[in-house]
């Protein structure tokens, strides 16, 4: 019988953090169910994405180690879905280690090393010194013209 793994997680904005992550989740079983979080949990979760749902899941189901992704709707699905699925095996990053112990009585529970150097938080804020508003430019622009001034 094969042996089933679950994970949960946003996977907003795709990186190779997540890649590594799903590859070393799927070594420790025949079959991978990705549940990823919707936005309206994320909304509750207090995580603002960038990329809707539909996509989120789009990406994470072309994946060649997933197997089956399923929505995310709130914390407490994971007992009815590890029941549902037959889950043998609960994975999920470091940083949640400790948080979902309570799931030793269903299934294995595992918590993996995070790929280093990579996450979603600091992705987004990279990405916030990049976007710059348009009354920011404008106000550059009056500097410049004031320094410009000052030297003429």
């Amino acid at each position: 019988m094969a042996k089933r793994v679950i994970t949960y997680g946003t996977f907003d904005l795709f990186h190779i953090g997540h890649l590594k992550l799903l590859q070393r989740i799927k070594n420790l079983g025949d079959e991978l169910i990705v549940a990823v979080s919707t936005d309206e949990f994320n909304t509750v979760k207090g995580k603002k994405t960038i990329i809707p749902y539909e996509q989120r899941a789009e990406i994470v189901r072309n994946i060649k180690c997933v197997d089956k992704v399923i929505p995310e709707n709130n914390w407490e699905q994971k007992i009815t879905d590890i029941e549902k699925y037959n889950i043998d095996t609960f994975a999920i990053g470091d940083d949640w280690e400790g948080k979902f112990d309570f799931l030793k009585e269903y299934c294995e529970v595992v918590y993996l090393k995070r790929t280093e150097g990579i996450s979603s938080t600091q992705l987004k804020n990279t990405l916030k010194v990049f976007s710059v508003s348009k009354d920011e430019i404008i106000k550059a622009f009056d500097v410049l013209e004031q320094l410009k001034k000052d030297f003429d």
